[in-house]
């Protein structure tokens, strides 16, 4: 697995849009976000919403071009993607991931763009990082923790331990060592029985997500189980959960009784509540890294 060159104050990054658009009132912002952070942004066509394409930033050929372009591109030296929403996973067939795999780059975004990482870390072999995205949440200002562990993420010191808050719970005690892999549960259900399909084995398993019904919630996890994911994994790490509520207050179940009956019979050692995910403070993590985890101490570190 190799770990991209870190950047630098003064860096090209590239802004971009693998999914829905941008707001037309959040790109000035969110360009002079980037800048607060100081580097210096170059704008790929689909961050304009011009445009759009129904509920896409682009068409498909024009946001793979732009993906393409951006690790192609030798002046490039990091790639934002600036928001999520939804698309990303019909770029897949159009990008040449093999001629993506000989410039690897720091690529950073969440959400949406969990389909990008998962490619990035299995076919590339390439480290990415779990951020926030300028149009987001930092085109406008957000908390110290989340802002520190961005600048962590895009200049080369996420590594080492990893800060876990008062609300990280033990579901299951024990320790395990892997890669990290995940990001947004919908994304990774979506990727099962594609050649993108998320490979678990040995590795630590990060999930979150957002809107969406408990009932949804357990049809997600319940796939991921049928697939032996998290049988094959080595650990499980359990982010937000935001706006995800009972569709039927009177029957229902909850999302930790969901996770008790679907998750915790796999045996791995489990913690839940990583303030991280659609959630604000958020920290940034490093997919495809090494991670150590400890259940029993409530610890996550990263390896250089």
């Amino acid at each position: 697995m190799l770990t991209p060159n870190s950047l630098f104050p003064g860096a090209k990054v590239a802004l971009l849009c693998a999914s829905s658009a941008v707001p037309e009132d959040r790109l000035e912002p969110s360009i002079a976000a980037v800048k607060a952070l100081g580097l210096e942004p170059v704008v790929y066509p689909s961050c304009y919403y011009v445009n759009r394409h129904g509920y896409f930033a682009a068409d498909d050929g024009q946001r793979a071009k732009d993906l393409q372009d951006a690790f192609s591109d030798p002046s490039i030296q990091g790639i934002l993607c600036i928001r999520g929403g939804y698309g990303a996973g019909r770029l897949l067939p159009l990008v040449n991931w093999r001629e993506v795999a000989r410039h690897p780059k720091v690529f950073c975004g969440y959400s949406d763009v969990t389909a990008l990482h998962i490619v990035l870390n299995q076919d590339c072999r390439m480290v990415t990082y779990q951020t926030p995205m300028p149009s987001t949440e930092y085109y406008q200002p957000v908390d110290d923790f989340t802002m520190t562990y961005l600048r962590r993420a895009l200049f080369g010191a996420l590594t080492g331990p990893m800060p876990m808050g008062e609300t990280v719970e033990t579901l299951l005690p024990g320790a395990a060592r892997g890669p990290l892999c995940g990001g947004n549960l919908s994304l990774i259900r979506d990727s099962l029985g594609t050649p993108w399909e998320i490979d678990t084995r040995g590795k630590i398993l990060f999930l979150e997500d957002i809107g969406e019904k408990t009932y949804r919630i357990d049809g997600m996890l319940t796939q991921l189980r049928n697939a032996g994911k998290f049988d094959d994994c080595a650990g499980i790490l359990l982010g937000a959960w935001t706006d995800c509520p009972p569709e039927d207050q009177e029957r229902t179940l909850e999302i930790p009784q969901i996770v008790r009956e679907l998750v915790l019979p796999a045996g791995k050692p489990t913690l839940s509540g990583l303030a991280c995910g659609h959630t604000l403070p958020t920290m940034s993590l490093p997919l495809g890294a090494t991670v150590v985890m400890d259940s029993d101490n409530k610890t996550l570190e990263a390896l250089a």
